[in-house]
């Protein structure tokens, strides 16, 4: 039930975070950064079993590509709908009583806690009540603010031992990335999903006006690129980012024109390891 590429990803934007905290003059300790990855991979793994369970049924209609459509266990190797959300619930706590073990050890940070409860929480919100934010029109946001903005906070906290209000500002050029990658993906599952009444953008909205969106939000991503000033966001680090912009291009060609969401998804991997290596850099 688990797509390994999901789980890599999981860990670079929290490497991101910790070569961030690197870059501010934090010498990480490794047994610090490997407690918080513990933690980190069952929680994560908790929320995608949630959502296999949540999305059985637009899974079972809809036509997987690579990035989207689940992992397909639940309809296509006849996986007991019940056995993915008994182990959303054990890889949960699972990671929360990793959590607790570090912070009561002293090796975690009551920040790091309080940022992966939250990404726990508004994960499983994503798709289950009471809230269901996919099915109600907020999906992409929310799982942009946990894959991007919160994802990387949890990063550098778990490094650093605190927030810094610079590196929320810094991660919002990727967070938009990660939302266009969100509303290509759910394109891809547009029809499946409005079969069984999940409401994402995709279906809500008429193409022209969600490739307005997707436009709009990519220039947002580079115009903040370029403004934030070099004590948030570094040189290195702007100049590293434009490497996404060919993909984001040919994003936005399309984007609603063809159900393949490839093109977003490489604009986010490649700003991803663009920026990690970058900021490796300017960290000296």
């Amino acid at each position: 039930m688990m797509r390994p590429a999901q789980m890599l990803a999981v860990a670079l934007v929290y490497a991101l975070g910790g070569v961030m905290a690197r870059a501010r003059g934090v010498t990480p300790e490794m047994g610090t950064l490997l407690w918080g990855l513990a933690a980190l991979w069952p929680v994560a793994a908790g929320i995608h079993y949630a959502n296999e369970y949540a999305d059985a049924e637009t899974d079972a209609l809809t036509e997987r590509t690579p990035f989207s459509g689940g992992s397909g266990a639940i309809p296509m190797l006849g996986v007991p709908r019940r056995l993915a959300l008994r182990a959303a619930w054990a890889a949960t706590i699972l990671g929360s009583l990793v959590a607790l073990a570090g912070l009561a050890a002293g090796t975690g940070t009551v920040f790091s806690l309080v940022i992966l409860g939250l990404g726990a929480l508004f994960g499983w919100m994503y798709s289950l009540p009471p809230l269901q934010l996919a099915w109600r029109g907020w999906g992409e946001l929310d799982n942009a603010l946990l894959g991007g903005f919160l994802l990387t906070l949890y990063g550098f906290s778990t490094a650093a031992g605190y927030v810094d209000f610079r590196v929320a500002l810094a991660a919002l050029p990727f967070t938009l990335l990660v939302f266009l990658n969100l509303l290509a993906t759910t394109w891809a599952d547009r029809r499946a999903d409005a079969i069984v009444g999940k409401r994402t953008l995709a279906t809500r909205w008429p193409p022209r006006r969600l490739r307005r969106l997707y436009l709009l939000v990519a220039g947002l991503s580079y115009a903040l690129l370029l403004a934030l000033p070099n004590v948030v966001l570094p040189s290195p680090v702007k100049s590293a980012s434009l490497a996404a912009l060919p993909f984001l291009f040919w994003g936005s060609l399309t984007y609603t024109r063809r159900r393949q969401p490839l093109p977003s998804v490489a604009a986010m991997a490649v700003m991803l390891l663009a920026q990690l290596v970058a900021w490796w850099y300017a960290g000296g």
